[in-house]
């Protein structure tokens, strides 16, 4: 018997998904036959990711609100269920990072990054996932990062939030699995993105740093995402749950080389 990945018939939300590695995401799972739901916080970006998802011939249903106001987000997701139908699949994609040294990091600053990459993630799964038990069917996928296993200078509040993403992973799979609703994550490593370009140039310190650090030998392409998200997403992961899968390349592998090793 094949593994079936077929999403058609499913409606999928995924937050976050105007940008970046939350589109990549969402086009796989558009491709694979999946309604597709967007989420985003800003007009502009909003009617140029549509025209985005447009152009590939994804027919993409937009709904502006804050995924870290638990009101706005039962309100959208009542709209959303009315309009395109009940959710499927719920990937929490939307999150922040501040680079700032502990020392120096405001508590309000602090709060703002965990609210956004753990509490909303929270929110949204919650009320999803009372759909998802009437339904008896579901999945989740959190976008944790590597920064969920390991830390890194002025990124305390994102390492922290991560972290706290990764085990709420595991606690709403403990929960929810009797319902059929399988909770895992995906743990990005660095990915080649607009924010990225200014520093994937050779000669770069950081540039140089992840080639040399990752065993791959190169910076992630936003489609390796597509195969994990599709993967979470359908039926072949049914008995998968509270895993976190880490798209890195290698790096949590290994210890890494000296600059300069072959």
């Amino acid at each position: 018997m094949k593994p079936n990945f077929e999403l058609a018939g499913k409606v999928a939300l995924v937050t976050g998904a105007t940008h970046g590695l939350g589109m990549a995401m969402a086009k796989a799972l558009a491709h694979q036959g999946a309604t597709l739901v967007v989420n985003g916080h800003t007009p502009e970006k909003m009617i140029a990711a549509l025209e985005s998802y447009a152009a590939e011939g994804i027919t993409a249903h937009g709904y502006l609100f804050d995924v870290s106001d638990a009101k706005a987000v039962n309100e959208a997701i009542d709209k959303i269920e009315k309009e395109v139908g009940d959710i499927h699949i719920l990937v929490n994609n939307a999150g922040m990072i501040k680079r700032v040294p502990a020392l120096e990091m405001d508590p309000e600053e602090f709060r703002q990054v965990v609210d956004l990459d753990l509490v909303s993630p929270f929110i949204v799964s919650q009320r999803v996932a009372k759909t998802m038990v009437k339904n008896q069917q579901g999945k989740i996928i959190n976008i944790c990062s590597m920064m969920s296993e390991l830390g890194r200078n002025t990124v305390s509040a994102y390492a922290a939030a991560k972290g706290g993403l990764k085990m709420l992973t595991r606690n709403l799979a403990t929960e929810w699995a009797k319902y059929n609703i399988q909770v895992n994550g995906i743990g990005p490593g660095y990915f080649a993105t607009e924010q990225t370009a200014p520093i994937r140039v050779d000669g770069h310190p950081f540039n140089d740093f992840i080639v040399n650090r990752t065993p791959a030998g190169r910076w992630g392409d936003p489609d390796d995402l597509g195969g994990t998200v599709v993967f979470l997403a359908s039926e072949a992961s049914n008995f998968v749950n509270g895993q976190i899968i880490y798209v890195d390349g290698g790096i949590l592998a290994t210890i890494g080389k000296p600059a300069g090793e072959k």
